[in-house]
């Protein structure tokens, strides 16, 4: 069995996260959604709100398509989360080239730390090639209708929040 990591926030979950998990799809057979709490991080949805959200806008989505799917939390190195979880790859979604630079640099970083463990990068598409968490909730945080960005249950949670 094929396993990959995606890890990130996922504070809220959007549909790049929802892009980049069925298009993952075709590279694994069980993906683990693993969502960081680093301490120095200060999250608008609780660990356990986001792994309420990730888990159901993304265990439906990856069900379509035959994928196994795990959400988890993790507060280590990626790559001790990605052998916890016993993945041979990280799975990385990319906006744009700053995406790049960043996501290039961790990569090496990862790849001295770990290097049985590959990271896959996958391209945003155009659809949602635009989408970024944060401006979700800045949009959100002003009242702005953020159901083109993220589907509806995280739409009312963030509404919700927001309240």
């Amino acid at each position: 069995m094929r396993v990959g990591l995606y890890p990130g926030s996922f504070d809220p979950v959007t549909f790049g996260h929802v892009d980049i998990v069925r298009r993952a799809g075709k590279l694994v057979d069980r993906l683990v959604i693993a969502l960081g709490t680093h301490h120095d991080k200060h999250p608008l949805f609780s660990a356990k709100e986001r792994i309420d959200l990730a888990e159901r806008v993304l265990k439906p989505e990856a069900k379509k398509i035959g994928l196994e799917l795990d959400v988890t939390t993790y507060d280590t190195l990626t790559v001790t989360a990605a052998r916890d979880a016993n993945a041979a790859v990280v799975i990385r979604g990319l906006r744009d080239a700053g995406d790049f630079d960043y996501e290039m640099q961790m990569a090496g970083m990862n790849a001295a730390l770990a290097p049985d463990i590959e990271t896959v990068f996958l391209a945003s598409s155009p659809d949602t090639r635009y989408i970024a968490a944060s401006l979700v909730r800045q949009i959100a945080a002003m009242g702005g209708d953020v159901s083109a960005f993220v589907p509806p249950v995280v739409a009312a949670a963030l509404k919700k929040k927001f309240a």
